[in-house]
């Protein structure tokens, strides 16, 4: 996910040999609690826009508060963790443990109480940031590699970005990987679109860049010098960075470069200084995801004076760091990021602000003691019983396929097959002990020093093997992953919870909901990106050529049927962007109906609260994705999110389902309809 995702880096195989046969149902079975009612809205029909129908009740009980720019059951559910996570840290202080240096109690306990002195954070003001800005500011600019090598050990990444992660073409080893810079702004459009809605996050971009340096000590001419550098850097960043699009296909992203083509291709860039500032002294080769981006930085680079660079460094550093530190900078954070972008009205409190630190900083600690307390180990046998279900489900699925030959079929057995599956938390939890945590430092000096820790902790698995058995979610993560370079789907005990998981509901709406989580996960490993990765986790192109132009025909039509839904007065899907998460979506949904009704087999398909099974089924998914949403997050995820919209996830998938017509008594002349040869069905 992010809901549902398909993460993109680098990450004990347990092939489970279950009998098809003696796969038990939900301890609850049939006779589990059928849909909730309230979450209706009965005044629409399903025929007519069964999102409506199936969440209108949720959504006017759940209406917008201020402190949110999208809330719906998926974050609805993040608020549950968030609360159970806030009683957990916070009983820490009682925990002798805490009060002994170097524990793990400690650290998420100090940390905490760090985030949450706002008379200290206020009192401190900006002065945390001042001796790292002087640092940045007469640090010699002689070796620009040495330079930007010692800003990326976790204090800022301007220019470029790297990191170790598996090699896409050798998986079983981690290699340096060199790729583009990010943006303030996020996404490319904002500075290259003209329109009204960019003109006004432009202007609050302005007001936000000069206000973050006013509050760091700069005079009213440094900052207009500043955000005049800003500005001009970044539109240059968006110029030449891929599109969206474009970075869905990891073959453009593949680009193996030894160190001495490096040298020759980028000569401006001083490679050999830069590896060595990082520790990285045994460099030998690196892929080089955007290609073209970093020829443009290594023409840029020498047109820039000091002046920029150390403007463009600062700049970076202070606005990575006003959340770590007094209310002004905080509010200013707010007022472009989540006002301005994303509709909010008001900022979340102070407890989840701090306790996000904690749980993302130590989040296995954190996650040790939410397992211990709400993941009962019977949930995650249960979920390996549905992984089992899924997995024969969509072995079924890729059988029955009729525009697949024969051998692509064997190969997609072979990779569903040796699906890593991970559920709940891991085997062997992280050691933080590199990690300090001292009260009497700032809240900034301690996230920084965490922040190198984990990036020198990244770069020193250069060279080595890659560590199949690390998580790259949290346990209390609401949310689930799969991971093309390992093969591997993730199901973290956050997301294992009512409505995506209850084992006291019938069977029929937990396939419906935590069932088709699985599905989707299953299926990112045969979408339009993880398809180009072999059973091995290696990028390999594993299909007969035929099969691979009639799947891209299919995905064609999928993205047509997004991109002509509008979104907001003349904004529509980007139906290309999202195509990875189109595709799993439809993939669960099939999927999980089909293992669903095989479960059932020979077993009594009760009517619950007037709705059959099929009903039942249709509507936890759609309850999945009951939600609210402001005009300005609507716009904001359109160019940054690559799911869907909540509302295109179940009316626009669920239109190529005969199942669902037949559920609902769905025909033709209905809105929801879709004719047959106009459906789209790929697994």
């Amino acid at each position: 996910m992010n809901q549902y995702i398909n993460l993109p880096d680098p990450m004990d195989l347990k092939k489970l040999l279950l009998s098809f046969a003696l796969i038990p149902t939900m301890a609850m079975g049939a006779t589990g609690h059928g849909i909730d009612r309230d979450n209706l809205n009965p005044e629409v029909r399903p025929a007519d826009d069964f999102y409506q129908y199936a969440c209108g009740g949720w959504m006017a009980r759940n209406p917008l508060t201020p402190e949110y720019s999208r809330f719906g059951t998926f974050d609805q559910l993040r608020e549950n963790a968030r609360v159970q996570l806030q009683e957990l840290i916070t009983g820490l202080s009682a925990d002798p443990q805490s009060k002994i240096k170097g524990t793990n109690a400690q650290k998420v306990a100090d940390l905490y109480a760090l985030g949450m002195d706002s008379v200290r954070l206020n009192k401190e003001a900006g002065k945390p940031l001042q001796r790292m800005l002087k640092e940045i500011n007469k640090r010699s600019l002689q070796d620009l590699g040495s330079y930007i090598g010692w800003l990326h050990r976790g204090i800022a990444a301007p220019f470029f970005g790297s990191g170790v992660g598996a090699d896409s073409k050798n998986s079983d080893m981690n290699i340096l990987h060199i790729g583009e810079t990010g943006l303030g702004l996020g996404d490319r459009d904002y500075y290259l679109e003209r329109n009204e809605t960019n003109d006004k996050i432009m202007a609050a971009y302005e007001k936000y860049v000069k206000r973050m340096m006013e509050l760091a000590g700069y005079d009213a001419k440094a900052q207009e010098r500043v955000w005049k550098t800003v500005i001009k850097l970044e539109t240059e960043f968006a110029r030449h960075k891929m599109s969206r699009e474009q970075k869905r296909n990891p073959a453009l992203r593949y680009n193996i470069r030894t160190i001495d083509e490096l040298r020759t291709q980028f000569s401006n860039i001083p490679w050999d200084s830069y590896f060595k500032t990082l520790g990285l002294e045994n460099v030998d080769k690196a892929n080089v995801s955007g290609l073209d981006f970093i020829a443009f930085i290594n023409d840029y680079l020498p047109t820039l004076t000091e002046q920029e660079i150390r403007d463009f460094a600062s700049y970076e550093f202070i606005s990575d760091s006003s959340n770590l530190l007094s209310d002004d900078f905080i509010e200013a954070n707010f007022e472009m990021f989540d006002r301005v972008m994303s509709g909010k009205e008001e900022m979340e409190p102070r407890w989840k602000r701090a306790m996000a630190i904690p749980n993302s900083m130590l989040g296995e600690a954190v996650g040790e003691l939410y397992v211990g307390k709400y993941f009962p180990e019977e949930n995650k046998e249960y979920m390996k019983t549905l992984v089992e279900n899924l997995r024969v489900a969509l072995g079924k699925h890729i059988d029955n396929l009729s525009w697949m030959s024969d051998e692509t079929k064997k190969k997609a057995h072979e990779k569903l097959s040796t699906f890593t599956v991970k559920i709940g938390y891991p085997d062997k939890w992280k050691d933080y002990s590199g990690i300090t945590v001292d009260p009497k430092k700032s809240y900034l000096e301690n996230v920084l020093a965490a922040s190198e820790w984990y990036t020198m902790d990244n770069y020193s698995k250069l060279g080595k093997p890659v560590d199949k058995t690390e998580w790259h979610m949290t346990p209390q993560t609401v949310n689930a992953y799969y991971n093309p370079t390992t093969n591997e789907i993730c199901f973290p005990a956050g997301i294992l919870q009512a409505p995506y998981f209850d084992v006291t509901a019938d069977d029929a709406q937990n396939y419906g909901a935590i069932g088709v989580v699985i599905g989707h996960e299953m299926t990112h490993g045969f979408d339009d990106s993880g398809r180009q990765y072999d059973k091995d986790g290696n990028l390999n192109n594993w299909w007969q050529d035929s099969d691979g132009e009639k799947f891209t025909r299919l995905a064609d039509g999928l993205v047509a049927q997004f991109d002509e839904v509008e979104v907001a007065p003349g904004v529509h899907a980007n139906g290309r962007f999202t195509l990875g998460e189109n595709i799993a979506d439809q993939g669960g949904l099939r999927v999980a109906l089909t293992a669903y009704l095989d479960s059932m087999k020979d077993k009594d398909m009760q009517i619950i609260d007037g709705f059959t099974p099929l009903q039942r089924f249709y509507l936890a998914y759609a309850n999945l994705w009951a939600g609210n949403i402001r005009d300005e997050e609507i716009l904001s995820r359109t160019k940054t999110d690559p799911h869907s919209l909540g509302n295109n996830r179940v009316n626009v998938s669920l239109r190529n389902i005969a199942p669902f017509f037949e559920a609902f008594g769905i025909s033709e002349g209905d809105p929801m309809y879709r004719a047959e040869e106009e459906r789209v069905v790929i697994w």
